[in-house]
C-alpha cells in the first residue's frame, strides 16, 4: 500500500515538474518576444522623432535661384485646406509657367510678429537667398506694439539679410490696419513700410492686401485671412513687383 502511495506521489511530482517546465518555457518565449517587441517599438519611436532625410542634389536644383517669403499667417496660408492655394505656391506656379529658374520657399509662421521674425532670421539665412520678400508687421499692429519697436525689428531683419549677402534683392510688403486701432496709430503704421523701402532702397509692395482687405467674400470667417480667391489676388499684388526683378 505504501509503495502505491509512493508511486502515486512520484507520478504527481513528475506531472508537476513537467507543468512547471512547460510554464517556464512559455515564460521564456514570452519574455523574448516582449523584449523584441520593446526593441522594435524603441526603434520606431526613434525613427519618428529623428527621421533621416536624404535628398538627391540634382544639377538643376544646385543652380536654381531662391525666393524666400518671410512672413506670418498670410504667407503660411492660415485657414486654407491646402497650402498650395496660398500665394507663395501661386507665385511658384507663375514662375514655372515662364520656365524661370527660381524656387519659392514659404517661410511663413502663423502669429509671427516682427520680434519673432527677428529672433529666427539668422536660422533662415543658413541658405542662399536671391530674393527675400519681407511680409511682417500686421500682427504687431493688431496687438498695438509700439511703432518704433516694429520699425526697429524690421530694420534689424533687413540688416541681417544684407549682412549675409549684399546682392540679395529685398522686397518689403506694405500693410495697413483696420479703423478700430485709432487714426494716429493707423496712419503712422502705414508709413513704416515705404519709409524703410526708401531708406534701404528696397522694392515695395504698397499694400499686400490690396483689393482683398475688408472684402467679406474674399476673406475667411475671421475677416482677416484671405480665402483661396483672396490669395490669388495677393499673388497678383506680389507678382507685379517681383516679376521685373526676376524676369530679366
Amino acid at each position: 500500500m505504501q509503495k502505491r502511495k509512493n508511486k502515486h506521489l512520484i507520478f504527481n511530482l513528475s506531472i508537476s515538474s513537467i507543468h512547471f517546465f512547460l510554464k517556464f518555457c512559455y515564460f521564456l518565449v514570452f519574455t523574448l518576444l516582449l523584449s523584441c517587441g520593446s526593441d522594435a517599438s524603441k526603434k520606431e519611436k526613434i525613427n519618428e522623432v529623428a527621421p533621416i532625410e536624404t535628398k538627391e542634389v540634382s544639377e538643376d536644383s544646385a543652380t536654381s535661384k531662391t525666393i524666400l517669403i518671410f512672413g506670418d499667417s498670410l504667407t503660411a496660408g492660415y485657414g486654407l485646406e491646402d497650402t498650395n492655394d496660398a500665394f507663395p505656391a501661386l507665385i511658384q506656379t507663375k514662375i514655372d509657367a515662364l520656365s524661370l529658374d527660381y524656387t519659392v520657399i514659404n517661410s511663413g509662421v502663423s502669429g509671427e510678429t516682427t520680434a519673432g521674425g527677428k529672433s529666427r532670421i539668422n536660422w533662415v539665412l543658413n541658405q542662399k537667398i536671391d530674393v527675400f520678400i519681407l511680409e511682417l508687421g500686421a500682427n504687431d499692429g493688431l496687438r498695438g506694439v509700439p511703432l518704433s519697436e516694429t520699425k526697429e525689428n524690421l530694420q534689424a531683419i533687413i540688416d541681417a539679410v544684407l549682412k549675409k549677402n549684399t546682392t540679395t534683392k529685398i522686397i518689403i510688403a506694405g500693410m495697413q490696419l483696420p479703423p478700430n486701432m485709432g487714426q494716429n496709430y493707423i496712419s503712422e503704421f502705414k508709413t513704416i513700410f515705404p519709409e524703410l523701402a526708401t531708406k534701404n532702397k528696397l522694392d515695395l509692395i504698397p499694400f499686400l492686401l490690396k483689393d482683398v482687405g475688408g472684402v467679406p467674400e474674399l476673406n475667411q470667417a475671421d475677416g482677416i485671412h484671405p480665402t483661396v480667391d483672396g490669395h490669388k489676388i495677393l499673388a497678383k499684388n506680389v507678382w507685379e513687383v517681383l516679376e521685373p526683378l526676376i524676369n530679366l
